[in-house]
């Protein structure tokens, strides 16, 4: 890949001169090493002990998840693409009825956009999400498809991390133009503006502002691919803090295809310049009008107080007042003012004034007390979205709106700040924020055309060139499709792509499976359930909402299950009685006094195994309750660094853990890279970190259920843009620690837990797939038959079904049976051949059968599984208690598990031998096979001369 020296060259010295003034920058992974690992990773899994283990999809599919492209075919809107920003690309000939996922076979299935030739065919994905949320995880490069989604090529850019946009010319598919964002959490000089004029083989960078700048967004004059237009955004996001503007944001122009560029954002152009430039979006409706939607972070001007009563008190009064202001106070004004900011009924007017003249607070204290003193507050809020037009080419820009457009991007417009404009219409535009709306005078005022059936939080939209009114929609929840302009709108949800934070399980038969998902709130289901289409038919689908907002962890009590404990982000959970439909709202607040505690995002919590009364809450203390929920105690010290200054929560607690074996044995973990422990239920606390790699995010901290002395700990570099494997564990409270990624190759890893019966059985999460180790981590397998490389946010092991459930962040949820792997000792391990225990099966007289021709025929299945030692043709015979042979297969093995499904039918020639020896009438079925009957009946699996048997029965 040729890129320009000299600013490489300036980037360099820009990192020399802040190593020179003290700063210190993270280390991100290179791309050498991600590439590295990705090959690493395909060998693994070519090799796996498990790779025949199938992992089964159970949804649920009724909430979809966050698109960030869609691409639409000009001259057949019936056929689309869908790009999901860690799902995977998808595909639809049916308007959206179906469709089919072409990208489960590539590197990952991270997407920050998509480009399609609908003449050839070839389809470019720009891997990395765009949007720089907590959760926009980095792609591996410019992947490539020249087949359909049969196949992928990385096409390079494989440092850029983050897409922003990929325009393909339509008069030479060789000639690619591409906007790169960057990384997200470091800074980096793979970013701007590339393009290539040889189909990907060789890319030139042609625009590169600074390291922490990148291009969010390009546009072509229809009618001229000459003509282009850039939108530049600086941003910094970190653990602690998220700057998403900067003087480097801007809107560049180039009338060379792309090959140079002007900066077009000057202060005599009309647009904004300065700090507080934010995320730019545009659209091109012709060689001389432009469009461009800005997440304005300047300032507000300051109001007076729109208030009826002069005398309603605010909570920066007090950061002035004397003891004696507050006890001139009338009780009602400081009562009422007690009650708007929801102070616990414990502070009345009375209580407070008495604290204050006996010197326990200070008036300040109740400014305090909301506020938090990490968090930068500013007096006023920012301009947010604004839209300008150009009508010369961009030379000069006029603001469309006079008045503020409130309600569309909130605090969060880095998320949106896109526009479009109709091809036949340049005062028709749609704008897209947490609704969307739009306008049919050029973007002076607005309409809403966000309607009940459509998610908020929009990401992509598609006009129809040649229909008007035709729109096609990607939000947090999917695709919608209206035909009259956004008047009524059709949802297209058929894919599990749900975006999962958190999952859980109960004790039910058949058990239920709960999950947290971004932005689409808290969900339930039967393990069971089959994601098909008749809920449409009877109205009820199997999954059901329980809670909203962006769904986070879920504990269930295990005496009733219809009390359930969730909530969504940074602490906001709720106890659930699901049979009454009544809920208490459980968030600890703090004492009048303290400093507000600190909430993470995802705020862990924890029900007590050893008795369901006690709540574990994570802050910046631990919190518990002692009575589920309904009163809070700290009983630990702030058990992080302490927080740093910044607009997100930051020095929080993010996994807590209590050992099986011994109440009061606590552990925890913090985003800032602290391990602490508490032997006498949180009396006192010991830092265990010394040993562990520092300043990084606790993802996991695990008491061992079978040794009370074991602990494991899973940290996570992403927030460094430091994609290294982090897992250790102890055998002494934390003493010393082992690590034991061994093998695994490198990403972020987000859970680990260990199986309840076999202690050397471990399963881990990662950013990138599943992994599973046989030996306590001395080596791992990859774990993946059937789910793509999707990061893995959460493991539970249901212990009645020996299932394992794994919670995606970005395919829904998986389930799979590990009875197998609970036997895969040391012992079994050494054995040429073992054929596994095998269910008992029920009789059923419609098997083979079907109650309609229309139907398919009920055909049963036994799986035997089976592990080899090595690679070998196996001889599989199926026999009857009296020694019939009824039935014979053959399977060629491989190294590990195998499956091999049985459909428990006679063979003919095992069908006459059963006959002549057992005098029973047995009738074919209408598939023309003839079934099993009732009895005991054994597998025996030849390997070489080795033999292996097992029995089943048929009840």
């Amino acid at each position: 890949m040729k890129t320009s020296a000299h600013l490489r060259c300036f980037g360099i010295l820009c990192c020399l001169l802040l190593s020179g003034m003290g700063f210190t920058q993270q280390r991100a992974t290179p791309a050498s090493n991600v590439q590295a690992d990705l090959r690493k990773k395909q060998q693994l899994a070519a090799t796996s002990l498990v790779k025949n283990l199938p992992l089964k999809n159970i949804g649920p599919n009724i909430m979809s998840g966050r698109v960030a492209d869609i691409e639409v075919n000009p001259d057949n809107p019936t056929e689309f693409y869908v790009g999901y920003a860690s799902g995977g690309l998808w595909h639809t000939k049916n308007n959206g009825t179906s469709f089919t996922p072409i990208m489960d076979n590539a590197e990952t299935i991270n997407i920050g956009d998509i480009a399609v030739d609908w003449n050839l065919g070839t389809i470019w994905v720009g891997t990395g999400e765009n949007i720089s949320s907590r959760s926009s995880y980095a792609g591996t490069g410019l992947l490539k498809s020249a087949d359909g989604g049969k196949t992928w090529q990385n096409m390079g850019l494989t440092d850029a991390h983050h897409f922003g946009r990929i325009l393909i010319d339509p008069n030479n598919a060789d000639h690619i133009v591409v906007g790169v964002t960057g990384h997200l959490y470091t800074p980096n000089l793979e970013r701007g503006i590339y393009k290539t004029t040889d189909g990907g083989t060789t890319w030139q960078q042609t625009l590169f502002i600074n390291e922490t700048t990148g291009i969010i967004d390009v546009a072509a004059t229809p009618s001229n691919f000459n003509t282009l237009y850039a939108a530049a955004w600086q941003k910094d996001r970190k653990a602690w803090d998220f700057t998403g503007n900067g003087n480097a944001s801007g809107i560049y122009k180039s009338t060379d295809a792309g090959l140079t560029w002007k900066k077009l954002s000057t202060p005599e152009s009309g647009l904004p310049t300065g700090q507080a430039v934010g995320r730019i979006g545009l659209a091109v409706y012709d060689d001389r009008t432009v469009y461009a939607v800005h997440d304005s972070q300047f300032r507000r001007p300051a109001t007076p107080r729109e208030n009826t009563d002069a005398t309603a008190l605010q909570k920066t009064d007090f950061k002035t007042m004397s003891k004696a202001d507050v006890k001139a106070l009338s009780n009602k004004q400081l009562n009422a003012f007690l009650k708007s900011n929801r102070f616990p009924k414990q502070y009345t007017a009375e209580k407070v004034k008495q604290m204050i003249s006996q010197g326990v607070i200070e008036p300040e204290d109740i400014y305090r007390y909301l506020t938090n003193p990490n968090a930068t507050s500013y007096d006023t809020e920012v301009v947010g979205a604004e839209v300008y037009r150009s009508d010369d080419g961009g030379t000069t820009w006029t603001r469309r709106n006079k008045d503020y457009i409130d309600d569309l991007f909130y605090s969060y417009g880095y998320v949106f700040a896109q526009v479009r404009v109709d091809a036949n219409n340049k005062n028709k535009i749609y704008l897209l924020g947490v609704p969307i709306i739009k306008s049919d005078d050029g973007g002076k005022t607005y309409t809403s055309i966000q309607k009940e059936n459509v998610h908020v939080d929009h990401h992509s939209l598609w006009v129809n060139p040649n229909t008007p009114g035709h729109l096609i929609n990607g939000n947090d929840g999917g695709v919608n499709i209206s035909y009259d302009d956004g008047e009524t709108w059709i949802k297209n949800n058929s894919e599990s792509v749900g975006t999962f934070f958190a999952i859980n399980v109960d004790d039910q038969e058949p058990y239920n499976v709960y999950g947290g998902l971004q932005d689409n709130g808290v969900w339930m289901g039967p393990h069971d359930a089959e994601m098909d289409r008749r809920w449409q038919q009877t109205g009820h689908h199997p999954w059901k909402g329980i809670a909203g907002g962006d769904g986070m962890q879920i504990q269930i009590d295990s005496r009733n299950p219809h009390i359930i404990y969730t909530g969504s982000q940074f602490g906001y959970y709720s106890r659930i009685d699901l049979e009454n439909d009544e809920r208490t709202f459980i968030r600890p607040k703090h004492q009048l006094g303290e400093s507000p505690y600190r909430f993470n995002w995802e705020s862990p919590i924890l029900l007590s195994t050893h008795n369901q009364d006690i709540l574990y809450f994570g802050t910046n203390k631990l919190m518990r309750s002692m009575n589920q929920g309904n009163d809070w105690t700290p009983i630990s010290p702030d058990l992080t660094a302490g927080g740093k200054k910044g607009n997100v929560p930051y020095g929080t607690l993010t996994t807590i853990s209590e050992s099986p074996l011994q109440f009061g044995l606590l552990y925890t973990g913090s985003d800032d890279g602290l391990v602490q422990l508490s032997k006498n239920g949180g009396g006192s606390w010991l830092n265990i970190t010394d040993g562990l790699p520092k300043n990084l995010w606790v993802s996991t901290v695990l008491a061992s259920s079978h040794k009370k002395e074991r602990i494991y700990v899973a940290l996570s570099g992403y927030r460094n843009d430091d994609f290294t494997t982090y897992l250790h564990t102890s055998e002494n409270y934390g003493q010393t620690w082992q690590p034991i990624a061994s093998n695994m190759p490198n990403a972020p890893v987000n859970v680990i837990i260990e199986d309840p019966l076999n202690q050397s059985l471990l399963f881990v999460g990662t950013d990138n797939g599943l992994y599973v180790s046989l030996n306590r981590g001395a080596s791992w397998e990859v774990m993946q038959n059937g789910m793509p490389n999707v990061a893995v946010h959460d493991l539970v092991i249901q212990p009645k079904a020996k299932h394992l459930i794994v919670g995606t962040h970005g395919r829904s949820i998986y389930k799979v049976a590990i009875a197998a792997l609970q036997q895969m000792d040391a012992e079994l391990l050494k054995k040429e051949v073992h054929v596994f225990a095998l269910e008992d099966i029920k009789h059923s007289p419609n098997w083979g059968n079907r109650w309609s021709q229309w139907m398919e025929s009920n055909t049963p299945e036994q799986p035997i599984t089976i592990y080899t030692a090595r690679a070998s043709t196996l001889d599989i015979a199926i026999k009857a208690t009296d020694g019939t042979l009824v039935n014979t297969m053959q399977l060629r093995s491989e190294i590990g598990l195998n499956r091999v499904p049985y459909n428990l039918s006679f063979s003919k020639k095992g069908l006459h031998a059963f006959l002549r020896k057992n005098k029973m009438k047995l009738t074919a079925a209408k598939n023309g096979k003839t079934y099993l009957p009732k009895g005991v009946y054994e597998v025996g699996v030849r390997n070489d001369g080795k033999i292996a048997t097992v029995a089943f029965k048929i009840k």
